[in-house]
């Protein structure tokens, strides 16, 4: 049975619990983690023809830079996450963090094509550790009344870093060359573990009485519908994510995919506020209307044709009613889990890497045989399917009513 926040507190000694404000200082820290993970990923996409001719490969060999790093996060996220459940959580935290300094470090002074892929591979790794960590600790640093927006602060990051990475690590690159990027990335991993180490408080992990088995925290109540979703869901949006450009040239909008995904960053940014704001008590409700929202964009984007104010209405909607899904479905993850969030989570990270690669894969299909006006028409099937999934956990997963009673 699940403890209220304020038996946590009496329990763990070392729990911050600051009345009813949130430790922004330290939520912030974890943004900045999660922001440097997926900016990370997501840099070598923009820097393709100088990472090419620095390396002497092509770019698409060049491209698997993406690649190795996303492998990297899957094959982590469960089994470091098992294995370290013991180690306090801050030196994992700090562990991690480093293990992006390092290999970012690395791949800004490699030559040689297959040590840089090598590196990228365990940069990934630590970045699946770092994605397993940050729900719990954000959910530890604060009662369990503001647990659901404190996971939309630590959620930020990752609209943030998807929107403005690829063109941040490309103007960084017309700067100091991309060699140039990673080095700035190795930077600010030091002064994020340094943030980390004099503002985030630690805290244990868990003894061997605590841990139970993956195979016996995947069969919990909830854990299974909620995974369901993260990867319907997930994968949807990377369908349209990933193939935005061919999607926005029938519009006409071709050189426009920078405006495009301007406005959705802004539009996901506003989601997660009104998530963050909503999530604590209407949980349930706000996962329905949001896959609603989605599904109502989708609709919107597959009847928009050629007309530019339906399109971007269609990606306003998009952003708005996606940006608060991590949020929503980390919250779901960790509630239904209890004490083991944080083995949970890595399976939310697996998930939702899986999707992240499925959308490129099935999206490139779907491009080639059926065109990119049958995207939104896709997106819309697979948010009708997670709605119905979300619907019927009613009982373990999507529970309705407040997460908490009190406070």
């Amino acid at each position: 049975m699940s403890t209220t926040g304020s038996e946590k507190t009496a329990m763990d000694p070392q729990r911050v619990i600051e009345d009813d404000r949130l430790p922004i200082g330290k939520l912030l820290a974890l943004t900045t983690a999660g922001f440097l993970a997926i900016m990370t990923e997501t840099t070598p996409a923009g820097l393709l023809p100088q990472i090419g001719d620095g390396l002497g490969v092509s770019q698409g060999l060049a491209g698997q830079l993406v690649t190795l790093y996303a492998i990297g996060s899957v094959v982590a996220a469960i089994p470091v996450i098992a294995a370290t459940r013991s180690m306090r959580r801050r030196p994992l935290l700090l562990l991690a963090v480093g293990g992006l300094l390092v290999f970012n470090t690395i791949t800004a002074l490699s030559t040689s094509y297959e040590l840089t892929l090598a590196a990228r591979f365990i940069a990934g790794m630590a970045a699946g550790v770092v994605w397993g960590l940050l729900a719990g600790y954000g959910r530890r640093l604060v009662p369990e009344h503001l647990q659901g927006r404190a996971l939309a602060i630590v959620g930020v990051g990752q609209p943030v870093a998807l929107t403005l990475g690829v063109p941040l690590g490309t103007w960084l690159g017309s700067l100091f060359d991309w060699r140039g990027v990673f080095w700035i990335m190795s930077g600010v991993a030091l002064l994020l573990m340094l943030w980390i180490r004099a503002l985030v408080p630690d805290f244990a992990g868990q003894s061997a009485a605590e841990r139970q088995p993956i195979r016996k925290i995947f069969a919990m109540p909830g854990i299974g519908a909620v995974l369901a979703v993260v990867l319907l869901w997930i994968l949807a949006h990377n369908i349209l994510y990933t193939y935005i450009a061919p999607f926005l040239d029938r519009a006409g909008l071709g050189e426009r995919v920078d405006l495009a995904l301007l406005v959705f960053g802004a539009s996901a940014i506003v989601g997660i506020w009104l998530t963050g704001i909503l999530v604590d008590r209407k949980l349930r409700p706000v996962t329905l209307l949001s896959l609603g929202g989605f599904a109502l964009a989708s609709l919107v984007l597959g009847v928009a044709g050629t007309s530019v104010p339906l399109v971007f209405l269609g990606i306003v909607a998009w952003g708005v009613t996606f940006g608060g899904a991590p949020t929503l479905l980390q919250t779901a993850n960790a509630d239904a889990a209890g004490d083991a969030a944080d083995v949970a989570q890595s399976m939310f990270v697996t998930v939702f890497n899986l999707a992240v690669a499925g959308g490129g894969v099935f999206g490139g299909l779907l491009l080639e045989s059926a065109g990119a006006g049958s995207i939104p028409w896709v997106l819309l099937g697979l948010t009708l399917l997670a709605t119905a999934v979300v619907a019927l956990a009613h009982r373990h997963g999507f529970k309705p009513g407040p997460r908490v009673t009190d406070g």
